[in-house]
């Protein structure tokens, strides 16, 4: 399979502490030309964020761009969704069980020992990362590297998703290096919340990548 080269993440958290609502910025993305989008919520998954993900679902469907749920294989098999897991959630064994041959499922690996396991895992990609700092999780992996990255990429004919710390003045290289995609999640917000100013900085990463 061919992944988009830029594979935006919405991270609730992230998009509400710099003062983006969910939903709007999802139909700023997707107007935008984006082909992949997937739905990051790490706290508890309320009737409200089912709803919200299940809008986002429905719209993604209507312009043709793959919709991914983070963590949640229930939710993902309800939504017609794909699926990103991490190393502590539901094993790609179990996740394929529950969603089924049809839809995409992607797991994040941090190390070369994952990165190995992921090859025989019944999965359709491979995320690799942190490739550089990031903010966007509490307790980050260690630094991967794009030297490590360009050794890792030999390892695996899986799409390689590089993730962390990726911005449109690294993003370049990133690909350079062997990535096929890359995931951004804070890099994707301009610093104020204005959705012309969202749509305009996503169209500087789709020229980007």
């Amino acid at each position: 399979m061919k992944l988009p080269r830029l594979y935006p993440i919405l991270d609730t958290s992230v998009l509400e502490t710099r003062g983006f609502a969910v939903l709007e910025s999802a139909r700023t993305l997707i107007a935008a030309g984006v082909r992949i989008l997937q739905y990051r919520h790490k706290r508890e998954f309320t009737q409200d964020r089912y709803d919200e993900a299940a809008r986002i679902a429905e719209e993604c469907l209507a312009a043709g761009t793959q919709f991914v749920i983070n963590d949640r294989a229930d939710f993902a098999r309800l939504l017609d969704a794909g699926l990103h897991i991490g190393q502590e959630d539901l094993p790609p064994e179990a996740a394929r069980r529950v969603l089924g041959d049809e839809r995409l499922l992607g797991l994040s690996t941090h190390t070369e020992s994952q990165l190995r396991a992921g090859r025989q895992a019944p999965v359709d990609y491979l995320a690799l990362g942190p490739m550089y700092a990031t903010i966007s999780k509490k307790k980050p992996d260690p630094v991967v590297g794009l030297a490590e990255l360009t050794r890792l990429r030999k390892l695996t004919d899986k799409p390689l998703v590089a993730i962390g710390g990726i911005t449109l003045e690294n993003a370049g290289e990133v690909l350079a290096a062997g990535a096929d995609s890359v995931a951004v999640i804070s890099g994707l917000l301009p610093d104020s919340p204005d959705l012309r100013v969202l749509r305009a900085r996503i169209h500087q990463w789709l020229s980007a990548t």
